[in-house]
Formats: C-alpha cells, structure tokens, sequence
C-alpha cells in the first residue's frame, strides 16, 4: 500500500472541502424525507434493536424491502476499512495473522448491514490475496491447477494458505447472506414496472435492455455531465431488438473490459496487479445492482456508482502515471489532468446547488430527461408543498401525458383539484386512477401485484365523497373495498373509523381503530383518535387513557396535550387541574401562538380563583388573536366579579365590536351601565339591541321591562311584561313582577298621580337592580341574578381534532353542585330584594 504523507491528506481534504462547503446550505430532498424526517427509527424513543429489524426507511424488512436501502458512502468506507484490514493478514514470514481476517470479518458485517452491496468486498479480498499477495497470473493459476488435477504436484504451500483464507471468508460471507435472507423471510423484493420496466419486459427485450445498462453506467462514470436524480419509469427506452442500434455500446463495452481483463490477468507486473485491483472495485460491488441474480427497483441509479468510481479514479490514476513519466506526453498529461480536476470541480460545485431544495433538484433532472413521469410528478409535490396548486397541477397533468397508466399522475391531479376545491374535477381524477387499479373479474380468481400507495385512491376518492352526507355508505364501501384488498392498510381503518364517527357508529369507530392499532400499536396519533371516539362514546376516563397512552408515545403529541388538559378541565376534579394547567403550559411551549393554549390557561386559573394569572392569559389569549371573543367575555367577567366593573366596560366594548350579537356580552355591558354608571340609556340600547336580533329572548325582554320601571314608565313597563309573560308563561317570576307593577300603578292611580313616566328621575339608592335570566351550567334557570358565570358549553375554546368532535364532556363535582345551589339561594333572595323594590312608594 502507498504510504500518504499529512501534506497530501492536507491538499486532499481542502479540495474535497472547497468542493461540497456550498452543499451545507441545502436542505433534506429526495428521499432524505423518508429516510431522516419521518422514520422514527431515528427518534429517541424507539428501540436500538429496531434499527436491525427495520430497512433504510424505517419499515421492517419482512414487508416493502429493496436493494435500495442503505446508505452507500457509509457501506463504502467500511468496505474500504475491510479491504484494508486484509491488506495486514500476511506475516513479514508469509504466515496467516488472523487479527487482520477477524477485524475484516467484523467490517464487512458493518458494511452489509448499511448497503448490501458491501459484501462484495469479500470478492475483492479473494482477487487481491489471488493476484496480488500471491502474485499469481492466470497463466500460472490455470497450470498449476492442472499439476493437481493430474496427480503430477500436490499443492504449494502458498495455495494452501491461500484457500484456508478464502475458506473462512467464503463461509462469513455464506453466514452474512443466510442472516440477510432469515431477516427479509427469503422473500424477493418486490417492484412494478414503472420503477424498473426491463424487470417485467419478455425475451430479447429485458436481456439486451440490462446489458445495455452496463454501458449507460460506464458513460456516467467516464462522462458525467447529465445526472438525474432518478432514472426510473421511461428515462431510458427498452432494448427490444438485436437491431437496436444502441447494442453497439453494449459490444463496445465487453470487449474492452474483455481486454483489460484478459491483459491484466496474464502478467504480473505491478501495472498489471494495479488494473486487475482497480477493474475488481468496478465491477463486484456494481454486481448486485446490474439485475444478474434479482431485479432491483431502479434503472439506472448515480449512487450505486459510488465504490464503482473508486476503481475508475484508480483507472484514470494510473494511466496519467504512465502517460506522465512518458517524455513526449508528459506536458500534455499534466495540462489534460489539470483540465479534468478543473471542470470536474466546477461541476460538482454547480451540481450541489441542484440539491438545495426539492424543487430545484426535480427541475434539473427534467432537463436531462423529460420522459419521466416521476420526475414531473416531483416538481410538482415542490410545488403543491408552496401552496402552489395551480403551477403543481401542469405539472401533475403532464405526467399523466407522459405516463397515461400512470395511477399516482391520476391520484396527484384529483388532491390538487380537491386542493383547488374543484369537487367534480378532483373525482373524475380519482375515478381514472381507480379505473387503473385490478379489476374484480366475477367468477375469476387470480393473483396480482399492487403498489401500496395506489391503494389510495381508495382513501382519497372516499375522503373527497364523505363530504357529501348523502354518500357515506358509498364512502365507507370504498374503505372496506381498500381494506379487502389489503387487510393490513392501517390508514384505511383510520379513515373508516373517523367516516364511522360522522356517521354516529362510535362502536365501529372503535374497532376499526382497534384494528389499526394491532398493526401499529406505537402510533401516538391511532391512540388519540381512539380516546375521540371514547368522548363520542361519553367514556372520559377511557378516553383520558388513550390521551395519556399517545403522551408516553410522544409526549409533545400537539393534540393529545391540548386536548387531555381540556378533558381534565372541564372534569370539575380540582386533583386533575395541576396536571392540566401542565399539559396547557407544554402546549404553548410547542404552540406558542395559539390563542387557544392561554385561554384555557385562562380559564384554569379562573377555577382557582386566582385571578391575576387569570388576567394574564386572557390578555395573552387576544393578543395573539385580537377578536377573540370566549377571551374577551371571560376576561370582562371577570372584572366583573372582581368588582372592577369599569375595567369591564373597555374589554366589553372591543367584543361587540367583533361580535355585535353576543347576548351575553350586551347583558353584562347593560348591567354595568345600569348599575356602576347609572347609563339607563345606555342599558336600554344593550337590551334593544338583544330584542332586534332575536324578539323572543325572554331574558333581553325582562330586563328592558326592569328598564322602563327604572325610568317611572309604568305603563311601558305593564305592556312589557305582558308581553314577557307571553312569551314564557310559565316563568312564576315574570307573572310576580307583573302584578308588582299593576299593583303600584293601582296605589299611584288612587293617591291621584299621574302615570307618565318621569322625565328627569333617577334611581334612588339600592333601587336601580336590573334583572334578568341566565343559563347555569346544567341547563336550568337563574332567576334575577345579574353576574353571568363563565359558560363553558357557549364559550367553548377548541374543537377536539383528530376524528374533528366538537363535543364535550359534562361531569360537575360535588363541590360544584354546592356552589350551584349556592348561586340558587342567593338568586332567591336577591329576587325576594327586588320585589321589596317593585313593591316599595
């Protein structure tokens, strides 16, 4: 091995740096999405051992596993390190040191575990001990072979030693293949024509197209120029006659890897040993990617190239050596090399910014190759993840041109006019997609191969329909029709179970989610959707379950948090409100300009009675979002309470701006006026206003009648409450107020005062008490209490998602039934108050 000095290590890692520094500023494209941003292999929380269950993605090797898996510069430097290590298992006696051959033993496991293709490098170890530590040639290795066969020699020593190497690297090599193949179940990988078209092409056609491939990789390597990030689909044309003009390359190539080969075998000179090596990177480790022993799910594929280069540089290495110790070419040799690092350099520095974005990278393979739907279907996903829909649909509509039976296009076309909100549009897309699929054949059973993702045209089309609550049986008949195709889809019982929720079967609901978990029992996301259905099913403590399994899943699940602290909340247990005012505060932490969070950080606070933090959320609460109107009758509320009735008033103001219908809003606003302002006009626009938007509010009517009698306007307020009576005959407490008022104008009739209203009175002390009904939190009715509690059920703070319920769960504590009666009492008194009032000269 050549020995390599700092400087050169030096001068190698500064070009290598100046090459790819600009590569730090792009992004994760590609399949990096799949790979690092949602395989959950790479979270904190999932086991190590899943890591040698599962495949690249994440997904266990037993289900969707391809040669495709694994990263190749990782595989590439433990091959390296492997072929190294061997380097060292010959003694300065020529004995076996085994130190070296267990170390590379070792190496080779890590490589295979990371490529497949890193097992190959036990094939370079045998061409390197044959060639290049035993320094045979072919010539010699074929002679002496047949010394044995005849009987004529035994075998050399060296021989010896050199087959019980290979023996032990052979049989490891063995082991490492029977693991791989208990791991994926003996079972072959499984593609569709569109990744690899020649894999299910017939003779000629896929036998000349595969060789055809070597050639197009050698170009790559020799010519790099145009590369695209994928090569699958149409991007290169089948082989399909031996008249196919392209088969002249595929001749070409043979015959000159034939004579290198051929020449490099017969000598044993150092360049020769130096081009066998270099010829032994290049074509072992490209074996399991050339379709020789199974099909892999690409046609062409950049990466797999990437321990292939090393034996071209090797190539290319030593030719310039020869070239430049030739005198007549040794300027030429230098100037050309010069030329070749330059351009290649620029080219990777160019080429790196292709790979900044999604977007940019599927643009710049479309002007290599326009004949790839995938690549079409790419740039447009770019797009539609920018809210671009108009520019992604061309696109997604051009690869369905490109690609007709192509039933991603389809189903990519129907979500961006769903996107577009072009129902009609977006199922006739649908509609094609599925026309596509397998067809049930009656009387016919056969077997047929289906990419897993097409089966979502059943969840789209079905998604798109259930919008129409006419079609939910045809919904829910496509789910079960995606489900009878495949009885592990998890994300068809997902949908199902939410489809069922709508349709008010919570019990269904909750098997298929069930279901779906049995086939993903670590999904935090199935555990909140099944704790919905158990709110739907009035189980909170069931439901409080499943939110606190999702939260050991993961434990900064968005929903789960906000939700499970509301559960909590609305509970009415003061043990639970703690743990509640904590997931509230995590909440924020992940959501911190979600109104929402503080409101109800707000609203616990309120519970407590502490008032301050109270004060402080809500505040928070409009800030982020200015209108918020639950915030804003809370925080007026409880100003109120507090006795800062006038801090009320400014906060009351701001919600009818918003919200000119608020009732509730308008009653406080009237009392505040009526009673802390003595505004009587004021609080008569208030209740008006109630009367305008609904003439059948009994509460805004009585206290408009309280209203008139302020204003000594008997006999507006007798017709008033005439009218009140009429509306709630059965209210004791209208019929009461009545016969107070008649009674008054009868003492007011006999003592000879007249019964027009008085222009300029006002209210002695303890008299102006408006009154008015309210809704408690169980449904009944307060009589002429003025202070209206927070209401939960009207001032509700966020929909619970997931199955998208709105619905709430109602338990009050014992200590809440006693301050409800509590309310009642004082209710009673404060009515038996303003009877004394009405009654009173």
């Amino acid at each position: 091995m050549a020995v390599v000095t700092w400087k050169e290590i030096c001068l190698l890692a500064g070009v290598v740096l100046g090459c790819y520094w600009n590569s730090l500023s792009c992004g994760f494209v590609f399949d990096d999405v799949s790979a690092i941003l949602d395989n959950k292999d790479l979270r904190p929380s999932t086991p190590l051992v899943n890591l040698f269950l599962n495949d690249f993605w994440g997904t266990p090797m037993s289900e969707v596993t391809g040669v495709v898996g694994r990263a190749e510069l990782l595989s590439s430097i433990f091959l390296l390190a492997a072929f190294l290590s061997y380097t060292k298992s010959k003694g300065s006696d020529h004995s076996i040191v085994w130190t070296p051959i267990a170390l590379t033993v070792v190496l080779v496991a890590a490589a295979t575990l990371c490529k497949e293709q890193g097992i190959t490098v036990i094939g370079i170890c045998c061409v390197y001990e044959v060639f290049v530590a035993q320094g045979f040639t072919l010539p010699m290795l074929i002679d002496t072979m047949l010394q044995v066969v005849r009987g004529k020699d035994g075998l050399p020593y060296t021989l010896l030693q050199t087959l019980l190497k290979l023996i032990v690297l052979i049989i490891s090599t063995l082991l490492l293949v029977i693991i791989r193949v208990q791991v994926i179940q003996s079972q072959l990988p499984v593609f569709t024509r569109f990744d690899n078209p020649a894999a299910v092409s017939q003779t000629p056609a896929r036998q000349l197209t595969f060789n055809y491939l070597l050639p197009v990789n050698a170009w790559l390597l020799l010519n790099p120029s145009e590369l695209c990030c994928d090569w699958t689909m149409g991007t290169i044309p089948l082989v399909e006659s031996l008249l196919d003009v392209r088969n002249l390359a595929t001749l070409t190539f043979y015959s000159l890897l034939s004579v290198l080969a051929f020449q490099s075998l017969r000598h044993s000179t150092k360049s020769a040993k130096t081009v066998i090596m270099a010829l032994s990177l290049v074509v072992l480790p490209f074996i399991p990617a050339s379709n020789l022993f199974f099909p892999v799910g690409f046609v062409v594929a950049e990466r797999v190239l990437y321990v292939p280069s090393m034996g071209f540089c090797m190539l290319v290495a030593h030719g310039f050596g020869i070239l430049s110790h030739t005198g007549s070419l040794k300027k030429v040799s230098w100037l050309f090399m010069a030329i070749l690092l330059t351009t290649h350099t620029v080219k990777t520095f160019n080429r790196n910014w292709d790979w900044e974005s999604e977007y940019t990278l599927f643009t710049s393979a479309l002007k290599v190759n326009k004949n790839n739907a995938k690549l079409w279907n790419n740039v447009g996903h770019a797009l539609e993840n920018q809210n671009n829909y108009e520019r992604a649909l061309k696109y997604f509509l051009q690869a369905t041109r490109v690609q007709p039976d192509d039933i991603g296009a389809h189903m990519n076309v129907g979500r961006t006019y769903k996107n577009l909100n072009k129902t009609k549009e977006a199922e006739d897309a649908y509609l094609i997609a599925k026309s596509l699929m397998p067809q049930v054949i009656p009387g016919k059973k056969y077997a047929t191969r289906v990419a897993p993702n097409h089966l979502n045209v059943y969840i789209n089309l079905a998604n798109l329909i259930r919008t129409n609550d006419s079609r939910l049986e045809e919904a829910d008949q496509l789910y079960r029709q995606a489900i009878s195709m495949r009885p592990d889809f998890k994300q068809a019982y997902i949908s199902r179970g939410e489809l069922l929720l709508k349709m008010n079967k919570p019990s269904e609901a909750r098997d298929a989610y069930l279901r779906a978990l049995e086939l993903d029992g670590t999904n935090a996301d199935l555990w909140y959707n099944l704790a919905i259905v158990h709110i739907e099913m009035k189980e909170p403590a069931e439901a409080l379950k499943n939110f606190n399994h999702a939260l050991e899943l993961n434990p900064k699940h968005k929903l789960a948090l906000f939700n499970s602290a509301l559960l909590m909340q609305e509970s009415g247990e003061p043990r639970l409100r703690p743990e509640a005012n904590r997931r509230f505060l995590v909440y924020i932490k992940e959501e911190p300009d979600d109104a929402n969070g503080y409101f109800n950080l707000g609203m616990l606070a309120m519970d407590e009675n502490k008032n301050e933090a109270a004060e402080k959320w809500m505040k928070k609460a409009i800030k982020l979002q200015p209108g918020f109107r639950s915030a804003l009758f809370n925080l007026a509320l409880l100003y109120s309470q507090s006795k800062r009735e006038l801090d009320a008033l400014p906060v009351l103001e701001e919600l009818l701006h918003h919200h000119p219908e608020h009732v509730k809003g308008l009653v406080l606003k009237g009392d505040i006026l009526m009673n802390h302002k003595k505004d009587t006009k004021g609080a008569k626009a208030c209740f008006e206003r109630i009367l305008q938007m609904d003439p059948t509010n009994v509460q805004g009517k009585h206290n408009l009648c309280v209203v008139y009698f302020e204003e000594r306007d008997l006999l507006r307020a007798e017709k008033c409450l005439e009218e009140t009576l009429a509306l709630a005959p059965h209210e004791e407490y209208v019929r009461r107020h009545l016969a107070i008022v008649r009674s008054k104008m009868a003492a007011m009739s006999a003592a000879g005062q007249g019964l027009s209203p008085l222009e300029s009175s006002s209210p002695s002390t303890g008299e102006g008490k408006t009154v008015h009904t309210e809704k408690d939190e169980e449904g009944g009715n307060k009589k002429n209490t003025w202070k209206t509690p927070p209401t939960r059920s009207e001032e509700s703070s966020k929909k619970l998602e997931g199955s998208q319920s709105d619905k709430r769960t109602k338990s009050k504590s014992t200590k809440e039934i006693k301050d409800i009666e509590k309310k009642r009492a004082a209710a009673l008194k404060r009515l038996e108050e303003i009877e004394r009032i009405l009654s009173g000269d």
